[in-house]
């Protein structure tokens, strides 16, 4: 009913965690509703902490990419992102986060929090490996970024070609638009463990239960395309084969 987008709080709190596109949904968050939530943190002293290791995969020029495209987002807000997802850097780990000077909270001044993030990494973190930094350098050339465009545009293929097999074979989706996750439900009274059970059992196609992410995420399956195109394109032929339609 909110398509899967957190409402604004109704009390104070010191921090707001979002992450856009979403994991494990599949959602995205407009500019309106982005707005909403720097608003709020601006009146409320509050720091958002936004998670955008997917925000490759946006395609829809109306959806923001960074938190930073939101008027007063710097005095409020840190952004996070990864190389993990778009160039393949799962096992090597790095990543950045961007602290800004102009980023205040309740008895504090611009530049403070900047600072204090800084000490914080200098003591708290050894700093990533030589091998990982190198691979981020070349990861950030014209010629890989080119690269990891292709790659997105890959799975944002496999993720359209997956989420109309399991439209046509009478599942709901959600997601699957600007992020390579398809949030899948069965029909109304189903658990997250029920539908999982019919996709694995009819067809093959194994997910992870929505349940697993939380009790909100119950009478939901998380479907990922980060993989190759012909699982994708055998997934759909199974539903196809299917000699009885799910949930029926």
């Amino acid at each position: 009913e909110n398509n899967f987008v957190p409402e604004l709080p109704q009390s104070k709190v010191d921090i707001i965690y979002l992450c856009f596109p979403n994991n494990p949904t599949g959602a995205v968050a407009t500019q309106e509703q982005l707005k909403a939530f720097v608003d709020y943190a601006i009146s409320h002293n509050s720091i958002i902490i936004f998670d955008a290791v997917y925000s490759a995969f946006i395609t829809d020029s109306n959806i923001p990419r960074s938190i930073y495209e939101i008027e007063g987002a710097t005095k409020c807000a840190i952004e996070v992102g990864s190389f993990s997802k778009t160039a393949g850097f799962s096992g090597l780990r790095l990543g950045w986060s961007v602290v800004p000077v102009a980023l205040t909270i309740e008895n504090t001044v611009a530049g403070e929090l900047t600072e204090m993030f800084r000490i914080s990494q200098s003591i708290r973190f050894w700093g990533a490996s030589n091998l990982a930094q190198a691979g981020g350098i070349a990861a950030l050339s014209p010629e890989c970024q080119q690269e990891c465009q292709s790659i997105v545009n890959y799975y944002l293929e496999n993720t359209r070609i997956l989420k109309e097999g399991l439209s046509a074979f009478g599942l709901t989706c959600f997601g699957g638009n600007n992020n390579p996750y398809i949030w899948v439900t069965g029909t109304e009274g189903m658990t997250s463990w029920e539908v999982f059970n019919e996709l694995l059992f009819k067809t093959g196609i194994v997910g992870i239960p929505g349940s697993l992410f939380g009790a909100s995420g119950e009478g939901f399956l998380r479907l990922s395309t980060l993989g190759k195109r012909e699982d994708m394109e055998k997934a759909v032929k199974n539903l196809e084969n299917s000699t009885k339609k799910i949930l029926q």
